[in-house]
């Protein structure tokens, strides 16, 4: 039943809403959230004057900036606690899907959602911020639910109340289910590729579970300082050593990487075979796949982020903003392309247009 209904969502937000003829006698099918998200970010690029391009001096000097207040959040602390519900499973195993899926021309298409994402993750995060209250115990709380009441007025109020049902069931699913099942699947494969005979599979997964569970409920019940001072450090860390690895089987692939890019873009309009994987990927597979990995990469436009970004001391709605366009920039343009670059050249076998 919870299956079925997981189903029934998932083909009424991604399904084919719309129907694009392309050359061929093939179509396009465009789901409600593209529809919803790729528009909204066109509109505020072309209307904000290409503002990412414009203020990156800016992003990358707000980075350095230290926190004013000793008992709230700094902005990059703020971006590290953001940054760290996507590095892993958007990333990474996001990345893998839509490659798997689409074929090499699902990279080219998460650029181009991740381009006007941008604009839209600095607009949500900014409207955070300016429309931001006190909790009780004098912290600051802000996100869509709160620049909905705040800004759109009392009539409004219900639909601040419909994303928090929403966003408090997606979080299973967007957050820490996809993540363990990532995790547990991939150290018990680890198990098993290195002792074929290991049978104690379910007995691993339930301490694996069990492990990751009690280590969550530390952070977390430290409350939001506890979870932007431990996330502050492991972030870091475990991004900067994934970009090593992945870069260690770049160069060591470095005669194929002008390839890969060749791949990327011609497979993003050509409907063909991939480097020589199953035939069948068409251009459809891979806009769909690229555009659907490239919101759950950067979660642009989904309300999740600002909600973060609403507990950090900064000087303005403004500042606070740039750190979201600076977010979706790191997670799909530079982690994101360096796993699609790894997966490409690295020789592994891959089955193209498998979900």
């Amino acid at each position: 039943m919870i299956v079925t209904l997981i189903e029934k969502v998932y083909s009424f937000l991604w399904g084919d809403l719309v129907q694009i003829p392309l050359p061929g006698g093939s179509t396009l099918g465009i789901s409600l959230l593209i529809i919803l998200l790729i528009p909204t970010g066109i509109y505020f690029t072309v209307r904000t004057r290409f503002l990412p391009i414009r203020l990156f001096p800016d992003m990358v000097q707000a980075l350095v900036e230290k926190k004013q207040e000793k008992n709230s959040l700094s902005s990059f602390q703020t971006l590290i606690v953001s940054t760290a519900t996507r590095v892993g499973m958007g990333n990474l195993v996001g990345v893998v899907a839509a490659v798997s899926a689409g074929g090499a021309g699902a990279v080219f298409w998460m650029w181009v959602s991740a381009l006007f994402g941008m604009v839209t993750k600095f607009s949500e995060v900014t409207l955070a911020v300016k429309y931001r209250e006190r909790d009780a115990r004098g912290d600051w709380v802000g996100g869509p639910m709160y620049y909905v009441k705040n800004g759109l007025g009392k009539h409004w109020q219900w639909v601040g109340i419909l994303f928090c049902v929403f966003a408090a069931v997606a979080s299973f699913g967007i957050g820490n289910m996809s993540q363990a099942n990532s995790i547990v699947g991939s150290v018990t494969d680890a198990v098993c590729a290195v002792n074929p005979d290991f049978g104690g599979q379910a007995a691993l997964r339930w301490g694996l579970g069990i492990g990751l569970a009690l280590l969550t409920a530390l952070v977390l019940f430290g409350g939001i300082k506890r979870i932007g001072a431990v996330t502050e450090k492991l972030i870091p860390f475990m991004s900067v050593a994934y970009i090593l690895m992945t870069l260690i089987v770049i160069f060591g692939n470095l005669g194929g990487v002008g390839r890969a890019f060749q791949e990327i873009f011609s497979a993003a309009f050509a409907p063909r075979a991939i480097l020589g994987g199953a035939a069948g990927i068409t251009i459809r597979q891979a806009v769909v796949w690229g555009l659907r990995r490239s919101a759950f990469s950067n979660e642009a436009g989904l309300g999740s982020a600002p909600i973060a970004h609403a507990a950090a001391h900064c000087d303005g709605p403004v500042e606070q903003g740039i750190y979201g366009i600076f977010e979706v920039f790191m997670d799909t343009i530079v982690i994101c392309t360096l796993t699609a670059l790894t997966i490409i050249i690295s020789g592994v076998d891959v089955t193209f247009g498998v979900k």
